[in-house]
């Protein structure tokens, strides 16, 4: 069986609203920072194309993947008095070992993360990479695979228009 990869970085958020004063939490696993810095860019680069203040975009570091949703959840309880979260995007990397470690992880921070959007009631995006190898993980942080920080980040943006219609 051959699996196709694809690259689906060329999606653009094109819906032209306005996200000037959006608040947005991007919560970034420190495991793999060659991978998790560029997915960081990535969705960055995309929330100030589509407006977003440079100091609306809150960034929280955790320790791994696994933490990522305990994280989406203190920064949106952080934040919920002053300059209440809109949206959070959980970025990460998480690759195969020897070991069933990996399918544990994933599952757990897939439906953290789901969790989080839920139990909060705003868009919570999962914008972690789940590969075989770090070379496949590089493809998609601004390899020839694009960047899913990117597609993480226009994922937020539509969401966040969703929830406002």
């Amino acid at each position: 069986m051959i699996i196709m990869a694809h690259d689906l970085s060329h999606i653009r958020y094109t819906d032209g609203k306005t996200h000037r004063d959006d608040v947005v939490a991007i919560v970034v696993s420190k495991w793999n920072p060659d991978v998790t810095e560029a997915l960081f860019t990535g969705a960055v680069d995309v929330l100030l194309a589509a407006g977003v203040s440079f100091d609306n975009i809150l960034r929280y570091n955790v320790p791994g993947s696994y933490e990522l949703p305990t994280g989406a959840m203190f920064a949106i309880e952080k934040n919920m008095e002053d300059d209440p979260v809109d949206g959070v995007i959980c970025l990460g990397c998480v690759i195969q070992g020897e070991t069933r470690h990996f399918d544990f992880i994933c599952q757990a921070v897939a439906d953290g993360v789901m969790r989080v959007g839920l139990d909060y009631n705003i868009p919570a995006i999962f914008g972690v990479l789940t590969t075989n190898t770090n070379e496949q993980a590089l493809e998609r942080a601004g390899g020839k695979l694009g960047n899913k920080g990117c597609e993480a980040a226009v994922a937020l943006l539509e969401m966040i228009d969703l929830q406002r219609l």
